[in-house]
């Protein structure tokens, strides 16, 4: 059974602050939520701003995690070994549901992960949460390279299918593409 931290709190907190000062979720008329736009500036391990182009062309997984949360520090080494395995096409932004950027940071060298990550608690990632209806963590979001949802159940298929999960997420793309 799938173990989720059930203590989510924070990152909702934050989702109401970023509603209460304004920040609307609303789609304008005709808009279609299938896609979703990613922030043009994401950090790496370092903590240096990087342009999100890096991510163009590329499967992106959006990462729900927080280092104070165990199911989460179960999988993370989980995508880390994925990730490696299918760099070339697939990479991963993490979304933190940390206390802060230092945890946020440490997390991310503490478990070597080689991919970008969200500014901490911005605008970005607290409308990323609304968007994608997290509710738990660990929650792994699967986007085409067009930025289309593929699969909001990363995590089951990465613990279920492993290396043969990526394989699963490029057919249901093409199935998607065949019946427009």
């Amino acid at each position: 059974m799938k173990q989720k931290c059930p203590h989510f709190s924070l990152i909702a907190i934050t989702v109401s602050l970023a509603l209460l000062y304004g920040v609307s979720t609303a789609k304008p008329k005709g808009e279609k939520t299938s896609k979703v736009s990613l922030p043009e500036e994401l950090l790496n391990a370092e903590g240096k701003v990087v342009s999100g182009e890096t991510l163009s062309g590329k499967y992106v997984g959006l990462y729900f995690s927080a280092s104070w949360c165990p199911p989460c520090r179960t999988f993370t080494p989980k995508l880390v070994e994925f990730h490696k395995a299918n760099k070339d096409k697939f990479e991963v932004l993490l979304v933190s549901a940390d206390n802060s950027e230092k945890a946020q940071a440490n997390y991310m060298k503490k478990y070597m992960m080689p991919w970008l990550a969200v500014k901490h608690q911005s605008i970005a990632a607290n409308l990323l949460v609304k968007k994608m209806g997290v509710s738990s963590i660990p929650f792994l979001v699967i986007l085409a390279p067009d930025g289309s949802v593929v699969t909001k159940d990363g995590r089951g298929d990465l613990d279920s299918m492993g290396d043969k999960a990526f394989l699963k997420w490029k057919s249901t793309q093409g199935e998607k593409r065949g019946r427009k």
